[in-house]
């Protein structure tokens, strides 16, 4: 699922709800964003043909040792 915010016009201004949504959204955005940055870096990836359940296991794991390197 894609979720976007919402957009203003000339004629339709937003809402203190919908603003208040837009900010909050790239919070949840970023770290995800950042993870699938820091797992291309894994050359493998672009070699990995694979079930995708095995695939996730192996991403899940490779974010993991990502992560712990990329937070020392």
């Amino acid at each position: 699922m894609i979720v976007t915010g919402y957009a203003a016009s000339r004629p339709h201004k937003l809402a203190p709800g919908q603003k208040e949504a837009n900010r909050v959204l790239p919070v949840g955005r970023a770290p995800v964003e950042h993870g699938f940055a820091h797992l291309k870096n894994w050359r493998i990836l672009t070699k990995l043909r694979a079930d995708p359940a095995r695939a996730t296991q192996l991403l899940r794991a490779l974010l993991v040792l990502t992560n712990l390197e990329v937070n020392r």
